[in-house]
């Protein structure tokens, strides 16, 4: 090489393959959940907790596969005997004995991405999970994309900037699947509450989007939803519905906290762009009351709704505003049902519907 010409800079191994995270609406091979266990995410209402699971995992299994984590032998017969009751079909479940803390499957289990060269495959992008940086107990869940990789023969791509573990939950963004990226400025930029990653600015941040989920156009909202002991995930308050429309909670009542964080994320959308340069397309999506247990306020949100192959299942509760977001989501998506689950017990645990489930997406070979 001539010395005047200059170093051409290694390329990052998710560009030359084109990685690419896949919009939660296209194919799915399976859903991924974690049968519940730790009745510290429930106080007092594990009991309950498992019927709204089962509900759940019948409305997925009729268009995919199910694949549930368990702790132990009993731990699986004891989901069995709830799902049979529920009548769902077990010919679509399958159990992988994976010992987990928790159950919020979103946040610590497998983020997959495609890619097509050299043939088209399925990869799980490694991020690290360290519970939100706020609760002690997590290692066990931290370790499941690795002990799945194995399970299933997919290979792992770790993520990682300057030599450090990336740290980053699957409620923490949204994809439209054709490059563009939904996050929140509190989740991941606060330096000083529930820091996942210290050090990393939104430049660094938006580097790890391109290079391990082929995201080419990242929007930054402000703040999450009262309540949130997440700090700011993005899917309690914008999701993506279509590749060029997002649904944004919105509250009316002036005098609820949640007002001026959801009208700042409004403006902020106002004056975003997709990955094409055109404008994103918002359609507003109630809140419903407040809701409080033990004398706290919990994150329930309409926007922590599911897309399966099937069903799109969101949370409800037992609030007015249930059946105008029920709606508003059914003139949406066209090609499958929408359908309610009772949320209000599951809600207790400081997330619903969306943070329980983490979609495996299928490979067309072409």
């Amino acid at each position: 090489m001539n010395a005047k010409t200059p170093r051409r800079k290694a390329e990052h191994p998710s560009l030359s393959f084109g990685y690419r995270m896949p919009a939660e609406w296209e194919p799915h091979e399976a859903t991924w959940l974690g049968w519940p266990h730790n009745a510290s995410d429930w106080p007092g209402k594990l009991a309950t907790i498992h019927w709204v699971y089962a509900e759940i995992v019948r409305k997925l299994a009729e268009g995919e596969l199910v694949r549930i984590l368990v702790n132990s032998k009993p731990h699986e017969e004891r989901a069995k005997r709830f799902l049979s009751r529920a009548g769902v079909n077990l010919t679509q479940i399958q159990f992988f004995p994976v010992p987990t803390n928790r159950g919020w499957t979103r946040d610590f289990g497998p983020i997959f991405v495609t890619k097509k060269k050299p043939r088209p495959q399925a990869v799980i992008a490694r991020f690290r999970f360290n519970a939100w940086a706020r609760y002690p107990d997590w290692k066990k869940d931290d370790q499941v994309p690795e002990r799945l990789a194995k399970r299933l023969n997919h290979p792992i791509l770790p993520i990682t900037f300057n030599g450090s573990d990336v740290v980053l939950e699957g409620g923490s963004i949204d994809v439209n699947g054709a490059g563009t990226l939904l996050t929140t400025e509190e989740c991941l930029l606060d330096p000083k509450i529930q820091v996942r990653n210290p050090g990393l600015n939104r430049k660094d941040y938006e580097t790890v989007f391109s290079q391990s989920l082929g995201v080419t156009n990242t929007v930054w909202l402000n703040k999450g939803i009262a309540g949130d002991d997440t700090h700011g995930h993005v899917d309690d308050l914008c999701r993506f519905v279509t590749p060029h429309t997002v649904v944004l909670c919105q509250e009316r009542n002036a005098h609820d906290e949640n007002h001026r964080p959801l009208a700042e994320n409004r403006e902020r959308l106002e004056s975003a762009s997709l990955e094409d340069g055109l404008k994103i397309e918002m359609i507003p999506l109630p809140m419903p009351g407040p809701l409080v247990f033990d004398g706290r306020r919990l994150p329930a949100s309409y926007a922590n709704f599911y897309i399966g192959n099937a069903a799109v299942l969101v949370p409800t509760f037992n609030d007015p505003n249930d059946r105008v977001a029920l709606g508003i989501l059914g003139e949406l998506f066209h090609d499958r049902p929408v359908v309610g689950i009772h949320a209000v017990d599951l809600v207790w645990g400081f997330g619903t519907i969306h943070c329980l489930t983490q979609q495996q997406p299928a490979i067309r070979v072409s």
